[in-house]
């Protein structure tokens, strides 16, 4: 596999006079910067401060959408026609893609958040209508899915140019699915089991799972969710390990 990794997180999650992680420091230890765009969190000043932040410190963004869920943080599945769901998308990207333009950078990708992304991940008729928006509003605007995931699959049917992700700080079932939140070995706090995990995978190219063997999985980027406690050490630790390793750090877009 290649000798270059993307790192990403989840930033821009905060609202109003509350925030959510450490976004300052993250934007020094990832690559690209996944920014919630008004949906499970964030508003049009918070958007604006990590918009310009991630410039400042030469990180690609992305827009975020997620379900209209700020008070369970978009990790709840809100029922929706696949209609629904691509005005949902549209009008989150467009958000920020507005914002951007005044922070003077623009939105390079799109990563679903929370339960959208995992019901994207597992639900065709979902990932056809979120890869659709996407196309109606770029046809050139990559996604960055899941890997091995029907999201992923869908945007290489419509064409639609994409990215595989991994997670540092997720457990995986042998399906190719995230264990869910809740369950044992759904959450991974340990930077260094976490770092073992993605040096296997990027050497091997298969993912360790709790159920069974490892499994295949592609790899153009690793997210460390920015809102999980301890998220900037961990970031910080996988980064040392995979370049002690000799793996760049490199973004999978150009700015």
């Amino acid at each position: 596999m290649a000798r270059s990794i993307d790192l990403n997180s989840d930033l821009g999650e905060g609202f109003g006079p509350w925030s959510m992680g450490d976004d300052a420091a993250m934007l020094q230890i990832v690559t690209s910067a996944n920014i919630a765009c008004g949906g499970h969190a964030s508003d049009p000043e918070t958007m604006f401060e990590t918009l310009l932040a991630a410039r400042e410190n030469g990180v690609v963004v992305g827009a975020h959408p997620g379900y209209n869920d700020r008070e369970g943080f978009g990790r709840r599945v809100i029922p929706m026609a696949p209609a629904e769901i691509m005005r949902l998308v549209a009008a989150q990207i467009g958000a920020l893609q507005g914002v951007a333009a005044l922070a003077g950078t623009k939105v390079g990708y799109v990563k679903a958040h929370g339960a959208l992304a995992n019901l994207s991940a597992r639900d065709r008729s979902v990932a056809d209508a979120l890869i659709g928006a996407v196309r109606l509003i770029d046809p050139a605007l990559p996604i960055l899915a899941i890997s091995g995931t029907q999201t992923e699959q869908a945007a290489r049917a419509a064409r639609q140019p994409v990215f595989s992700e991994v997670f540092a700080d997720r457990g995986y079932l042998s399906s190719g699915q995230l264990v869910p939140r809740g369950q044992d070995g759904a959450m991974i706090h340990d930077a260094e089991f976490a770092a073992d995990r993605l040096l296997e995978l990027l050497e091997t190219g298969h993912m360790p799972v709790i159920d069974g063997a490892p499994i295949a999985l592609q790899a153009d980027s690793i997210c460390v969710h920015g809102d999980s406690p301890g998220a900037v050490a961990m970031a910080a630790k996988i980064r040392a390990r995979l370049e002690g390793k000799g793996f760049e750090i490199k973004r999978f877009l150009a700015l």
